[in-house]
Protein backbone atom coordinates (compact mmCIF):
# COMPACT_ATOMS: atom_id res chain seq x y z
CA UNK A 1 0.00 0.00 0.00
CA UNK A 2 1.65 3.31 -1.11
CA UNK A 3 1.52 5.14 2.35
CA UNK A 4 -0.01 8.38 1.00
CA UNK A 5 -3.11 5.93 -0.06
CA UNK A 6 -5.94 8.19 2.05
CA UNK A 7 -7.81 5.68 4.31
CA UNK A 8 -12.05 6.23 3.96
CA UNK A 9 -15.09 4.66 3.60
CA UNK A 10 -16.47 3.88 -0.09
CA UNK A 11 -19.58 5.14 0.63
CA UNK A 12 -19.10 8.37 3.38
CA UNK A 13 -15.95 9.32 2.89
CA UNK A 14 -15.10 9.77 6.13
CA UNK A 15 -11.53 9.18 7.25
CA UNK A 16 -9.70 6.55 10.08
CA UNK A 17 -9.61 9.73 12.24
CA UNK A 18 -12.93 10.43 12.11
CA UNK A 19 -14.42 7.08 12.57
CA UNK A 20 -13.01 3.26 12.47
CA UNK A 21 -12.42 1.46 9.21
CA UNK A 22 -11.95 -2.02 8.07
CA UNK A 23 -9.75 -2.69 5.22
CA UNK A 24 -11.63 -4.59 1.93
CA UNK A 25 -9.28 -6.21 -0.52
CA UNK A 26 -11.28 -6.83 -3.89
CA UNK A 27 -9.46 -7.33 -6.52
CA UNK A 28 -6.22 -6.62 -5.70
CA UNK A 29 -6.99 -3.44 -4.57
CA UNK A 30 -7.44 -2.46 -0.86
CA UNK A 31 -10.34 -0.22 -0.41
CA UNK A 32 -11.52 1.13 3.30
CA UNK A 33 -15.30 0.66 4.56
CA UNK A 34 -16.85 2.12 8.18
CA UNK A 35 -18.94 -0.15 10.15
CA UNK A 36 -21.99 1.90 9.36
CA UNK A 37 -21.78 0.63 5.91
CA UNK A 38 -20.83 -2.55 5.93
CA UNK A 39 -24.56 -3.55 5.79
CA UNK A 40 -24.49 -1.85 1.88
CA UNK A 41 -21.97 -3.99 1.00
CA UNK A 42 -23.81 -7.17 1.65
CA UNK A 43 -27.50 -6.34 1.59
CA UNK A 44 -26.82 -3.61 -0.89
CA UNK A 45 -23.82 -3.82 -3.37
CA UNK A 46 -25.75 -1.52 -6.48
CA UNK A 47 -25.07 1.62 -3.97
CA UNK A 48 -21.69 1.42 -4.46
CA UNK A 49 -21.54 1.50 -8.28
CA UNK A 50 -19.00 3.48 -9.26
CA UNK A 51 -16.99 3.20 -5.51
CA UNK A 52 -16.25 -0.07 -6.00
CA UNK A 53 -15.82 -2.83 -9.68
CA UNK A 54 -18.26 -4.72 -10.66
CA UNK A 55 -21.03 -3.51 -7.63
CA UNK A 56 -23.76 -3.45 -9.79
CA UNK A 57 -23.03 -6.99 -11.29
CA UNK A 58 -22.84 -8.35 -7.08
CA UNK A 59 -25.47 -10.74 -5.89
CA UNK A 60 -27.42 -8.95 -2.63
CA UNK A 61 -26.74 -11.31 0.64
Amino acid sequence: MDEKEKKECLFCKRTEEQIPLLQLDYKSVHYWICPQHIPILIHQPEKLTGMLPDADKMEAG
